[in-house]
């Protein structure tokens, strides 16, 4: 039974040129395509642009519209959004959380 015989570094350049040459005229042979089926395709991309610059026109209309309304809302609401505490409750709030931890850690 023979060995396996490592290609030559001159064997496998003719092969990648042979690969490369094979390529190329695979590609050659090709047939181009008629001025029909370009104008088609041209006419298809143009139409889906137009159908997504459309959408992305709709979607910030309708993000503005929302931040009207939301704005429109706040103004009309008679309460603050957020009420505020006095100096007095923040103090007893935070004095019965000192607490309540107080009493946890005497527990344990």
């Amino acid at each position: 039974m023979s060995s396996y015989k490592e290609p030559s570094f001159q064997e496998r350049a003719a092969l990648a040129k042979k690969a490369k040459l094979d390529a190329v005229n695979k590609l050659r042979a090709k047939p181009k395509l008629d001025e029909a089926t370009l104008a088609a395709r041209r006419a298809a991309a143009e139409a889906r642009e137009q159908a997504q610059a459309q959408a992305r026109a709709e979607k910030i209309a309708a993000r503005e519209r929302e931040k009207a309304e939301k704005l429109e809302r706040a103004k009309m609401s008679l309460e603050p959004a957020v009420p505020t505490k006095t100096d007095e409750e923040r103090k007893l709030e935070r004095d019965a959380k000192y607490a309540a931890r107080k009493g946890r850690k005497g527990k344990k």
